[in-house]
């Protein structure tokens, strides 16, 4: 029997994903467990799997190419079965679906089953969708005039067409090279192949550099600042970020904080064979103090207020790719040591592409810490869905009045977004200050590290 492979749902977030590798062609035996193909969700790469066996009898879904979850990706069968003429957009459920047999990842992504529903029968076939166009919809031009601009390597979307409905002929070609002395242009044969080949305007070429010979340098040079398109995690990031900065007016608050005791109680504790970060400390007293200021754990859209009665920290990580945010749930529950613990382990999965959607979502307040990267201080963006972030910049020496003395001591500042629509700018300062009090407080540690 012929049965769909969709595209999986990754979270429940995701609404579309994208194939970037089919790892089985058609024709090809599929046995249970298989990976079929790697998906970019917003966040990581993730495996599919097929606990189906066959044939792989067609590809509907090429690479690179987004499609709404639940969508028919492919069709798995005998071989020499016939598939539907078209692949449905949202192909119906089986009451009785298999349940998704997970295999270890085998590219750095989270296993993922791909569901393989009977089909009994497909739904109608949906319209075929029409492939986008690079030129305007009106753009005309005859094969003369196409075969001219190909070998002059121009773009004849320039010109102006002087046949029927705006048709571009030949003569217009030749008027556009005229006008632009082409006759006159000076390019090397190796330049000018590798112009044509990526789809280059010599004349475009020209302008830039003054009316110098184009050498293939310049044509390098023309293709890195090419336009290029934002991955899937990079264009998630810029809309939810965006959103966040348009919909929450952001208030900052400052505080600067003396770092002494608190590294001091981290230098025993990795003295004694711990592995204590800044980071951990922070996340420690940020807890603490989210449990003092609910208001500062909860979340609004401006018309109502959701109150979260657990304390899910999320924790911003850069990667090569973008930023991530993997989330430690239930931290007002762990220990210090417990909290350092969970946020290693999803570090480590972070920085392999292991993460999980799961493990990215459900936040209730966040930090970013640039402390490592020779910050003085920052401001951080808010998650949307949450009220604050906190932004963690660099511990350094300063000469600070202690007792009416100067003195050197390792400063840290802290800087709270808050959502000015949930969160008073008192209310920002008196949480902000309460993490302050909290990482100053040496006899904290002792209790929380004894």
């Amino acid at each position: 029997m012929v049965t769909p492979i969709v595209m999986p749902k990754f979270g429940q977030m995701t609404e579309d994903s994208a194939i970037v590798e089919w790892l089985k062609k058609e024709g090809d035996p599929v046995a249970k467990g298989d990976v079929l193909f790697l998906v970019e969700t917003d966040k990581s790469v993730m495996e599919v799997e097929s606990f189906s066996e066959g044939t792989l009898l067609k590809i509907v879904v090429g690479v690179g190419v987004s499609v709404p979850v639940q969508s028919v990706v492919a069709y798995l069968g005998e071989k020499g079965e016939k598939v539907p003429v078209a692949a449905p957009s949202r192909p119906a459920l089986s009451s009785t679906p298999s349940a998704p047999v997970a295999v270890p990842p085998l590219r750095g992504g989270a296993p993922v089953a791909a569901a393989a529903l009977p089909v009994s029968p497909p739904p109608p076939p949906a319209a075929a969708q029409a492939p986008v166009s690079a030129t305007p919809a009106r753009f005309r031009i005859s094969p003369r005039a196409a075969t001219l601009a190909k070998e002059s390597v121009i773009d004849p979307r320039a010109i102006a067409g002087s046949g029927p409905d705006g048709r571009i002929v030949e003569k217009d070609v030749k008027a556009h090279l005229a006008a632009n002395d082409y006759a006159g242009l000076r390019v090397s044969p190796a330049a000018k192949s590798l112009a044509a080949k990526e789809g280059l305007d010599l004349l475009a070429l020209r302008a830039d550099i003054a009316g110098k010979r184009i050498e293939i340098a310049d044509v390098e040079r023309a293709i890195a600042e090419k336009p290029a398109p934002l991955s899937k995690m990079r264009q998630v990031i810029a809309q939810r970020l965006a959103h966040s900065v348009v919909t929450a007016p952001h208030f900052y608050v400052t505080v600067e904080v003396d770092m002494g005791g608190a590294l001091a109680h981290r230098a025993r504790l990795n003295a004694a064979g711990a592995r204590f970060t800044v980071t951990d400390f922070v996340a420690q007293a940020s807890v603490l103090a989210l449990k003092e200021f609910p208001t500062v754990n909860s979340s609004t859209d401006g018309k109502a207020v959701r109150w979260h009665s657990r304390v899910h920290l999320g924790v911003a990580v850069n990667l090569e790719q973008g930023l991530v945010v993997p989330v430690i749930r239930d931290a007002g529950e762990m220990t210090l040591a417990e909290l350092s613990q969970r946020a290693k382990a999803l570090f480590d999965k972070a920085r392999a592409g292991g993460l999980a959607p799961d493990e990215m979502s459900g936040s209730t307040f966040s930090i970013s810490n640039m402390g490592m990267l020779d910050v003085e201080n920052f401001t951080a963006i808010i998650n949307p869905g949450e009220s604050a972030i906190l932004a963690v910049s660099s511990t350094v020496k300063k000469p600070v009045v202690r007792d009416d003395a100067i003195v050197v001591r390792p400063i840290m500042k802290l800087t709270l977004s808050s959502d000015h629509r949930q969160i008073d700018g008192a209310t920002a300062a008196h949480f902000v200050n309460s993490i302050k009090t909290k990482l100053e407080d040496d006899a904290l540690w002792s209790a929380l590290t004894s």
